[in-house]
């Protein structure tokens, strides 16, 4: 196998899987290695985070030692990843899985990779190395009863197996510890590496006979998981495959589903744009919450839109644009002295956007809620109160500037956040007529009308034919493409924009966010399928298909989105597993499906 990393020990984004078991989020690469996995939760300092720091990160290694091919896929309806090695001299498959248990996750992390011989021989070496949880720890070796156990602050972590050759644990140069072994596989040989972990509580050794059978049974878990999942529309395995990747972005001891899986991966070369994208995102949790109820979710629905309610109430009054992923206002981001990527810093811990005041969130919280509704259940008293007294704010606040979706550090009268308003204040109408919120509906649908009205009149450029970035600019902005699902505009306003915006800021199937923004970094997944979510509203069938055709072959071999991808060669950038990515596909195929067979 030829490593295609710009360098020995950074592997091309694109060759990253994903695995997840409810609380963290593994990424093992194309050689075998784990380079990412935050311990316990997924915004834990990452103890293995080689993707971010090759020298002292930490990573889990298990690769033949001889040159290999390398296959992979999920096995089907699962987060369990199946790799297949091939040597000179034989073939090997590993299947990876962070393990469940039989209610639900463990209450520890379990690492486990099954690994069987399946032709000749094949000599295997593999390594655990903790790393410094970006720079805030420092890994060292206990040895204890029961065996050698690794420490990293309050981390514990204990390596395990069957048949795995482990040698003598060992101090490293440059490095704390790490614990090791080789092995050879023959024809239907069986063996097992398993590296379990816990933070600050004490550490369960398991029997490596029961771990072996909890990869079957977390294989099942998932598949019970993917049978309650309905869609049979078009493009099914890549809807399926992105709802898999989704699932692992839910939190669920709290029922927060984060933006993304990691931090600080670049959206271009040249770094700055490094975020820590390991929160919860209103705007995401609504599109997820379309998704959810369509596949009939009613678990992750409820779990959801429970803790957004219960969020925004503990932290109010004002609503914030994400939390954490405990329930919390993030307060603050730190600089972490790592080098990042590829050498593409900064690395940091939290995200500058915590402060803006962005009035689509207004419009993404009602859709939520009009989007639970409709579905057949109800809102409780107390939140109607609260949804009545937002209502009554967004009449209030719609007029002023804000930082708009991208969350830009110059605030304007953006479009697409007064169209977010239209779309709170059409809602809350609904609400009022199914009279689940109770509050000035007349007021609400005159706000409504005069939103409308204002942004027919000061956003629209007819020389263009394009909905504009805000009054007075001829720049372009991708994000009025969510306006032809929320039901803004749904004629040739918005027909005419998106031919416009396609060529401006289209590359192929992909887009650019915004005009200009081509200079500093790549095309952003998501808006991609939001043109063909916005064509099939405007009745482009046809083109809304093609379109779609093109961006599902676009994701890796295993069906995962990072949040951009190179125009020139496909390579992608920023954080990844990202949500908005694989949100964007599956509301895109719903979409097209629900109104090309009306």
């Amino acid at each position: 196998m030829t490593d295609d990393s710009a360098g020995p020990d950074y592997s091309d984004l694109r060759d990253y899987a994903a695995i997840g078991d409810g609380r963290t989020v593994a990424l093992i690469g194309r050689r075998g290695q784990v380079d990412w996995l935050p311990i316990p939760n997924l915004d834990s300092p990452p103890v293995f985070a080689a993707i971010l720091d090759a020298q002292t990160g930490g990573c889990i290694q298990l690769a033949p030692v001889d040159d290999f091919d390398v296959k992979r896929r999920y096995v089907q309806g699962t987060n369990v990843l199946q790799t297949t090695f091939t040597t000179a001299k034989g073939s090997v498959r590993v299947t990876d899985a962070l393990v469940t248990g039989i209610a639900g996750r463990l209450p520890w992390a379990e690492f486990a990779r099954r690994i069987e011989g399946l032709e000749g021989s094949v000599k295997m070496a593999w390594k655990v190395q903790p790393g410094t949880k970006l720079g805030t720890g420092s890994p060292w070796l206990q040895t204890t009863t029961e065996g050698t156990i690794i420490r990293v602050g309050h981390t514990n972590i204990a390596v395990t197996g069957l048949d795995h050759g482990a040698s003598k644990p060992r101090e490293d140069n440059g490095n704390s510890g790490s614990i090791q072994g080789e092995f050879t596989t023959r024809s239907d040989s069986r063996h097992l590496l398993v590296m379990v972990a816990t933070d600050n509580e004490p550490l369960h050794f398991p029997v490596p006979e029961n771990v072996d059978k909890g990869i079957d049974r977390t294989i099942d878990n998932w598949r019970n998981w993917s049978r309650e999942f309905h869609y049979s529309g078009p493009w099914a395995p890549h809807v399926q495959r992105s709802a898999l990747a989704l699932k692992l972005l839910i939190y669920s001891p709290t029922g927060a589903i984060a933006a993304a899986a990691t931090t600080s991966l670049p959206e271009n070369p040249t770094g700055g744009k490094n975020w820590d994208y390991r929160f919860a995102w209103v705007r995401d949790l609504a599109y997820t919450a379309h998704a959810l109820v369509r596949f009939g979710l009613r678990e992750e629905t409820q779990a959801a839109i429970s803790w957004l309610l219960r969020t925004i109430k503990e932290n109010g009054p004002e609503l914030a644009i994400f939390y954490d992923l405990g329930g919390n206002v993030s307060d603050g981001v730190t600089t972490h002295d790592v080098p990042g990527w590829r050498g593409v810093g900064p690395v940091v811990s939290g995200n500058p956007a915590h402060g803006q005041l962005q009035l689509g969130v207004f419009g993404d919280l009602f859709d939520i809620c009009r989007l639970y509704v409709d579905a057949g259940n109800v809102l409780d008293v107390e939140t109607g109160r609260l949804l009545a007294s937002i209502a009554d704010r967004t009449c209030d606040l719609w007029r002023n500037r804000d930082a708009g979706m991208w969350e830009l550090p110059e605030e304007q009268h953006y479009t697409s956040s007064k169209m977010g308003c239209w779309q709170a204040l059409d809602a809350a109408v609904h609400l009022a007529d199914l009279g689940q919120v109770a509050g000035s509906s007349e007021r609400w649908a005159a706000e409504r009308d005069r939103i409308k009205a204002w942004v027919e009149e000061n956003c629209w450029d007819e020389e263009l034919g394009s909905y504009v970035m805000f009054p007075g600019t001829t720049d372009l902005d991708a994000s009025v493409l969510l306006h032809g699902p929320s039901g803004f505009e749904r004629g040739e306003r918005m027909s005419r924009s998106i031919d416009a915006l396609q060529k401006e800021l289209g590359r192929g199937a992909h887009m650019y966010r915004y005009s200009g923004v081509e200079q500093e970094e790549h095309q952003f997944v998501a808006c991609g399928f939001w043109a063909a979510s916005a064509l099939v509203c405007v009745g482009r069938h046809d083109e809304a298909i093609a379109r779609m055709n093109k961006l599902v072959k676009t994701s890796n071999d295993v069906g995962i989105f990072a949040e951009m991808i190179s125009e020139h060669d496909g390579s992608f950038w920023g954080n990844l597993p990202q949500g908005l990515s694989h949100l964007a596909l599956i509301n895109a195929a719903i979409t097209i499906e629900e109104l090309t067979q009306s």
